[in-house]
């Protein structure tokens, strides 16, 4: 059995609404400070989803990296089930 804690639920079912998340947006929409480790125990447990880093401008107007976590499309015989 997969079983999936609750911050594994609620990114989940935040990739499945908006297809990608950041730290940032993890934090103020989850409430999850770590992003990365919980994407980590999903790859775990075999949910496909890709990094990409992206380069922005933070409010100093600074040059800045992050990642940004994608679920990738699922195949419909698949799906992970998110109760």
């Amino acid at each position: 059995m997969n079983y999936m804690s609750n911050k594994e639920t609620r990114l989940m079912r935040y990739l499945h609404e908006f297809g990608s998340i950041t730290s940032m947006d993890a934090i103020s929409e989850l409430g999850d400070t770590r992003l990365a480790a919980t994407v980590f125990l999903l790859r775990k447990k075999g949910v496909d989803i890709i990094s990409t880093n992206e380069t922005n401008v933070n409010r100093w107007g600074e040059k800045v990296t992050y990642t940004r976590y994608i679920l990738q499309e699922e195949k419909s015989n698949d799906k992970q089930t998110v109760a």
